[in-house]
């Protein structure tokens, strides 16, 4: 393996020169480079988790929250995921080289549009070291070389994980250059790779509104946008009881840290001493903690009272804001001046009330009857995700491979010019 470059600039350059032979890569040799980053980091997984229980002792006296605690840790069964993850991305089928477009002209000269590897893929990230392994094996699959920032909280681990790609991809004769972290530089290393135009040539933000708006704001590097989730969940009149339960639940406590976890639940007044007190019992025995107006707190005893704040917060963490709303068009209109467009769902039997919110909620991914845990790539059949884009343009909603592509035109002639 060829020696890590001393500077964060030496790193990108280094990256962006690697970019042009990944990118003639054939699928098998993409595909088989991915099965050699799987296997490696299994065979490492001693090393990764050793790694990542520094960065987690360092998380509890630094005063890490618990839901970035558990973005943070890597244990055997997580590793193994990851693992298996980057061997369902080798299986998916090479997003480079699709025509998407041809046609010939009057003159007789052959247009086709065709995929192509953007070249380099930056991305800048916080306490989450799947995404080390997310972002540069979805990029390597695309024929992309990778700069990675993953942020102080995951470093160690990081480290691990790029050492052991980087050998990976070094034993069996790519180009190891082709995955690069900038994180032992700091913020040097961040303020570098968003000022790399020229040398990146898209950039993804992924962790809290207050790093997205930050990377949005000062990269000269084109950004896709990946959003908080501040996702609502509405209990129509009509919903049933079993099903609002389990999809709230689910929604919040199978995992409360990730951007498509429920933080906001919305329930009809037609419905409301129907279905708050066994939905709000449900989520109290799940240890959540009810944030609640006064028309919630009259049912459920053990409710705190929500501020105006809870509206707008991404809680990532066992608390949830419940709000009675007179009927769907106030629902509506609490989304909208809430939502960050992330994930919306309703709970209804009521098909044309489904309908009507499919039609009206203006986020990446709308759902009903179902629970907003669905919004991943992996349940979207993408393998590994780079992250669910906000945005409106280029991508939206969960991320895989064909988002990390770009075109170009090819033009095939027979000596024609233009008259």
């Amino acid at each position: 393996m060829t020696t890590i470059a001393a500077t964060a600039q030496e790193r990108l350059a280094r990256a962006h020169e690697a970019a042009r032979s990944v990118g003639l890569l054939s699928d098998a040799a993409k595909a088989d480079a991915l099965r050699a980053i799987a296997d490696a980091i299994e065979a490492a997984t001693d090393e990764i988790v050793a790694a990542n229980a520094d960065d987690l002792q360092r998380g509890r006296e630094n005063g890490l929250s618990a839901g970035l605690q558990d973005r943070l840790k890597l244990d055997a069964a997580r590793v193994a995921a990851l693992a298996a993850a980057v061997r369902d991305v080798a299986e998916l089928p090479d997003p480079v080289g699709r025509i998407l477009d041809a046609r010939t002209l009057p003159n007789g000269v052959e247009l086709q549009k065709v995929s192509v590897p953007f070249g380099v893929v930056g991305s800048i990230y916080e306490a989450r070291p799947n995404v080390t392994v997310d972002i540069a094996t979805l990029a390597l699959r695309a024929g992309n070389a990778v700069v990675l920032r993953g942020g102080t909280a995951a470093q160690s681990t990081n480290a691990a994980l790029v050492t052991v790609m980087r050998g990976a991809l070094a034993g069996i004769g790519i180009d190891p250059e082709a995955i690069q972290t900038v994180d032992d530089f700091g913020r040097d290393g961040a303020h570098a790779l968003m000022q790399a135009r020229g040398l990146v040539d898209v950039l993804v933000p992924r962790g809290s509104a207050e790093l997205i708006e930050t990377v949005v704001t000062q990269s000269a590097v084109p950004v896709i946008e990946t959003g908080a989730g501040v996702v609502h969940i509405v209990l129509d009149e009509s919903a049933p009881r079993e099903w609002a339960e389990q999809i709230v639940v689910n929604a919040k406590a199978q995992r409360p840290s990730v951007c498509n976890a429920v933080e906001t639940v919305l329930v009809l007044r037609a419905a409301a001493e129907r279905l708050i007190p066994p939905v709000a019992g449900a989520l109290e025995d799940a240890g959540v903690t009810i944030h609640g107006d006064d028309a919630v707190r009259a049912l459920v005893a053990g409710a705190v009272p929500a501020t105006d704040a809870d509206w707008a917060t991404e809680h990532m963490s066992l608390d949830v804001s419940m709000k009675v709303v007179d009927d769907l068009d106030e629902a509506l209109a609490h989304i909208r001046r809430y939502s960050t467009q992330h994930t919306e769902s309703i709970v209804t039997a009521d098909p044309e009330r489904a309908e009507r919110f499919l039609a009206e909620v203006d986020a990446a991914v709308v759902m009903a009857n179902a629970s907003t845990r669905f919004t991943d790539g992996g349940e979207f059949g993408f393998g590994a995700e780079v992250g669910i884009s906000t945005q409106k343009l280029h991508a939206r909603g969960p991320m895989g491979l064909p988002e990390l592509t770009s075109t170009k035109w090819l033009a095939r002639g027979s000596g024609q010019i233009r008259v």
